[in-house]
């Protein structure tokens, strides 16, 4: 549990803090003993910083800045079992990360384990892990593999995040997916004033508002940007949704249907966060990406 209700509480699989890139194709490959001896053959080999681990690394930093509380915690959570997380272990320790809780569940789904410890934002390379954490009403996303040319700690913390089917319920998206273009429009229109209902990573858009709240102000250390497939016609109920929300997100993009991907790079988003593959595969070339999954329909 974290030590106050402002902490941000990060959840993240070895597989999106590290590069296990190989060890997990051996794993699929030749099965799960063949890996485990690999794990426990190179216990002192160190593992490679992978997709997540500058962000983490950022955010643990924030800690820096107040004597008197936490403002980020990390989990490492793991489908292993703690019998091979030595070489985890070993890394985190090397790479100097304030990183002191962990889960080991030796194959059993992660979900459950999310609300024990408050976590506000997991993120996972597996999708299984990643849709459960979604269908019990946390913000999750899978990680996609991305490799940076710079390994230097972040100084701005940049998060970028979809509207619809992200912060936003998916609504709307609905309409536009299954009655078209004018339908969608006319909706929104229609429900200008009416605040948008909040969707996955709205109640972690909270968190990070209230962790730059109470940072030094003259620091501007997060700078959050909504990117969204929405044009100009359509504009006003995100407007005053967030401004319902008393959020204020810094830089904000009305795409009109053109690629996300130059906007992202020129952001120098650290994370992106959206619910479409057709976004997610041309951004995950150029900033770290992470796909949300919608949730499961159930009968």
């Amino acid at each position: 549990m974290s030590e106050t209700s402002s902490t941000l509480v990060i959840g993240i699989s070895s597989r999106a803090l590290f590069n296990l890139s190989k060890e997990n194709e051996l794993f699929e490959q030749e099965g799960a003993e063949v890996y485990k001896q690999f794990q426990l053959q190179n216990e002192d080999v160190l593992l490679e910083p992978g997709t997540g681990f500058h962000l983490v690394e950022s955010l643990l930093k924030l800690n820096n800045y107040l004597t008197n509380q936490r403002l980020v915690d990390v989990v490492i959570m793991s489908r292993n079992s703690s019998e091979i997380s030595l070489r985890l272990f070993h890394s985190i320790s090397h790479y100097n990360l304030d990183i002191t809780r962990a889960v080991f569940t030796t194959g059993a789904p992660l979900a459950p384990y999310l609300q024990a410890f408050n976590v506000d934002l997991f993120l996972s390379a597996h999708l299984e892990d990643v849709q459960g954490a979604i269908d019990a009403g946390f913000a999750s996303a899978m990680i996609f593999p991305f490799h940076s040319k710079s390994q230097s700690p972040l100084h701005q913390i940049r998060i970028a995040f979809d509207g619809d089917a992200v912060l936003f319920s998916e609504e709307s998206e609905n309409i536009f997916q299954n009655e078209g273009m004018d339908s969608f429009i006319e909706h929104e229109r229609k429900n200008a004033k009416n605040p948008l209902p909040k969707g996955p990573f709205a109640p972690f858009l909270h968190k990070l508002a209230t962790v730059q709240s109470l940072l030094p102000p003259d620091t501007d250390l997060i700078r959050t940007a909504l990117i969204t497939a929405r044009d100009s016609k359509v504009h006003e109920r995100v407007i005053r949704t967030l401004r319902s929300w008393n959020i204020i997100v810094n830089e904000t993009f009305f795409m009109g249907g053109l690629s996300k991907a130059n906007v992202l790079e020129a952001f120098g988003a650290h994370i992106f966060f959206d619910d479409q593959l057709s976004h997610i595969e041309p951004a995950s070339k150029i900033v770290p990406t992470a796909l949300v999954p919608h949730p499961s329909k159930r009968l």
